[in-house]
């Protein structure tokens, strides 16, 4: 949905257009609908090897050794097979084994910038993500029309989006080392090997990310991508819902009684919705985005959008921040139980938010 908010702490904007579906934990590439113009350079080398990325040890299912994205499922995430008869492309297909091969294709995909390769591979490196392209599509954009999605590499002016999505992985490393401290359970939420797909809306400003099957599809013309904490906090709801799916779909089942109870209460007003809704997000010309009606199951946005303010909250909490609006759990009965029962289900039920005064 098209949104416009009365925003707080950080200003964000998040838009979600697509309904997930299960995903799967399998992470090959689905099969290209075009081409797109490779970069590939007469000769690729790689640096010297080093190890691949590992999943954080205090965090489980961040990721496990057999999803990391392989070399087939790079190299088609990287050239949509438009370079399978390119002498570079041929080339890394020759390398000892997949995080060499893996290199090697990162080198030939963003050969002409050496500071985007860089990014790339510090994705890379750092969270195993693989910075890659959409294949081109139509969109059906509901009552939007059809938005057409073109391929488009991270590189030259647009170069600042890999760098962002770069700084975020590093910063839910980080978040999530020290969650997990305090936490009762190993955490369960994966945030690495995920495919990132790059593309631009042509003409339009809109989707500005979306989730599917451990990928998430990022617009380098879209309208909330503009900064680099922005970027961060949408990823976030993007991987959440990844997750969720991979949870079984459990935002349906454990939030939808409560979720069902507060629409039934409140409708759309604004008014009556405020003390439930997780972010001060609102869709231009209707109402908080958590409970935007007719935007899929609209019981994934609500966990999604209560899943970032835990993120946004807990991350405050860790830093030292000084919260800048009383806790979302501190809220109607309604809040904590639903702010628990993700808490327990996908971060070891830790909270290291600032207890409620009741």
């Amino acid at each position: 949905m098209e949104r416009t908010a009365t925003l707080g702490t950080c200003g964000l904007i998040l838009w979600h257009l697509m309904c997930l579906v299960a995903c799967s934990t399998s992470q090959s590439a689905p099969a290209p609908r075009s081409t797109v113009t490779p970069l590939v350079p007469e000769t690729v080398t790689t640096s010297e090897a080093e190890p691949a990325p590992a999943p954080i040890a205090t965090v489980e299912a961040t990721a496990a050794p057999s999803d990391r994205i392989t070399a087939d499922a790079a190299e088609e995430l990287l050239f949509l097979g438009a370079a399978a008869k390119e002498a570079g492309v041929l080339a890394c297909r020759g390398e000892k084994d997949d995080d060499a091969r893996i290199r090697c294709l990162l080198a030939a995909r963003y050969v002409g910038d050496a500071a985007a390769a860089g990014e790339a591979l510090a994705l890379y490196r750092g969270a195993g993500g693989i910075a890659g392209v959409l294949p081109e599509e139509q969109m059906d954009g509901g009552f939007r029309g059809q938005i057409h999605l073109v391929p488009e590499a991270p590189i030259g002016k647009e170069r600042r989006h890999l760098a962002w999505i770069t700084a975020a992985n590093a910063d839910f490393d980080g978040f999530f080392i020290e969650l997990a401290r305090g936490a009762k359970a190993p955490l369960r939420f994966r945030f690495r090997d995920i495919a990132y797909r790059f593309f631009r809306s042509v003409k339009r400003t809109t989707p500005s990310a979306y989730a599917d099957r451990w990928s998430v599809a990022y617009n380098v013309a879209g309208s909330l991508n503009t900064s680099a904490d922005a970027v961060r906090e949408t990823l976030f709801h993007e991987i959440f819902h990844l997750d969720d799916a991979a949870h079984g779909d459990w935002s349906a089942r454990a939030l939808r009684s409560t979720f069902d109870a507060i629409v039934q209460r409140c409708g759309t007003r604004t008014a009556c919705l405020g003390p439930y809704a997780p972010n001060d997000t609102l869709v231009r010309g209707g109402t908080y985005y958590a409970f935007q009606p007719n935007n899929g199951d609209a019981v994934h946005e609500y966990a999604a959008e209560l899943a970032l303010r835990y993120y946004r909250d807990n991350r405050a909490a860790i830093r030292g921040e000084a919260a800048k609006k009383p806790g979302f759990k501190c809220g109607p009965e309604e809040n904590r139980r639903a702010w628990e029962a993700l808490a327990g289900e996908f971060f070891g039920g830790a909270d290291r938010t600032p207890a409620c005064s009741r």
